[in-house]
């Protein structure tokens, strides 16, 4: 089952007997647009504004609309990161005492939008950066052995690489220079050649 990347808190959090009960405060809403629109707000996380505009709505206290939005975060994202994507997936969590026509509302919502939800924790996860420039030149150093003074060659390698960064509203560029003597490019050339063979026998499968 392929899993979905969210926070650290929420890949952790499991749905408790305590969150559903909380989640039967929506009974309270008005109508299922309100009930639908409580589902989608809380999926982004709990808020001070959501906290006081889902307690009005519901005509609730704050302090249970704080723990209703809490506990909708929690399921939205349990059905996420764990790709649950059929109607029989989601109704197997909710307990036999969950009120049967919220339970059925809540599991077409999550359904309707995980979609739209799983799209956002992939452009969301954090990237690994990525090589988009090698340039490099070999230069003469000279030796350390004052008796021989030896001009010795080295090679400078300089990598630019790309991150997301989504603080930033797009990618940073950064880049890093690396000498390396000979012996270690030699190192690192075998190291290459055995990714690049074994790329090249996975690709090949």
């Amino acid at each position: 089952m392929t899993q979905y990347p969210t926070s650290h808190a929420n890949m952790a959090a499991a749905v408790s007997s305590e969150h559903f009960n909380h989640m039967q405060l929506l009974l309270k809403a008005p109508s299922k647009d309100t009930v639908r629109d409580v589902c989608l707000q809380s999926h982004r996380g709990p808020s001070r504004r959501l906290t006081e505009t889902t307690a009005a709505a519901l005509s609730i206290p704050a302090a249970q609309a704080a723990q209703l939005v809490q506990s909708l975060h929690v399921l939205s994202h349990h059905v996420v990161f764990h790709n649950l994507s059929f109607p029989d997936q989601i109704l197997q969590l909710f307990p036999e005492s969950f009120h049967p026509n919220l339970k059925n509302l809540l599991t077409k919502i999550l359904l309707e939008n995980s979609t739209t939800w799983k799209s956002e924790a992939l452009s969301n996860q954090i990237s690994l950066p990525q090589l988009k420039d090698l340039d490099w030149r070999v230069d003469m150093v000279t030796g350390s052995d004052s008796v021989s003074r030896m001009c010795v060659p080295t090679c400078l390698v300089h990598f630019k690489m790309e991150e997301a960064c989504p603080s930033a509203g797009g990618e940073v560029v950064s880049s890093a220079t690396v000498e390396l003597s000979r012996e270690s490019l030699d190192t690192i050339l075998d190291g290459l050649g055995r990714i690049r063979d074994q790329l090249s026998m996975v690709a090949g499968k």
